[in-house]
């Protein structure tokens, strides 16, 4: 992510933490494990309305990539919490910019996040 620095699986950094010789496999695996219960909670917190699986996973790779913080002021959690499953899932399209540029990596993930949520029963301007 832009500036912020990771190890591991995409853990981020936290100002108390230093691995000055790198970490080791299971390092990063539990590291791995805490940041996805993290993420899994938060989206337990946040989320007012049922969820299928599939939206489920997708607002946690959402929480683990961005952190809790933005699903809990984002427009997309607005329009799950009030049933807008259609107009939530178009909201995680949105999430593509690094630097207030489109980056295909971020691009590709939130695909991958729109699918999960519900693949061909949510239909999208860029979808074949």
């Amino acid at each position: 992510m832009a500036g912020i620095p990771t190890i591991g699986y995409g853990h981020r950094l936290l100002p108390h933490e230093s691995f000055p010789n790198g970490i080791f496999e299971l390092q990063a695996a539990l590291l791995l494990a805490g940041d996805a219960r993290d993420a899994e909670q938060a989206v337990q917190r946040l989320a007012k309305v049922a969820l299928s699986q599939g939206q489920f996973d997708a607002l946690v790779d959402f929480c683990f990539n961005l952190g809790a913080g933005r699903l809990s002021s984002s427009t997309l959690l607005k329009a799950l919490n009030c049933g807008r499953f259609e107009a939530a899932a178009e909201q995680l399209l949105s999430w593509d910019l690094a630097g207030g540029e489109v980056n295909s990596g971020l691009k590709a993930r939130r695909e991958g996040e729109f699918q999960l949520w519900g693949g061909a029963g949510v239909h999208h301007e860029g979808a074949a």
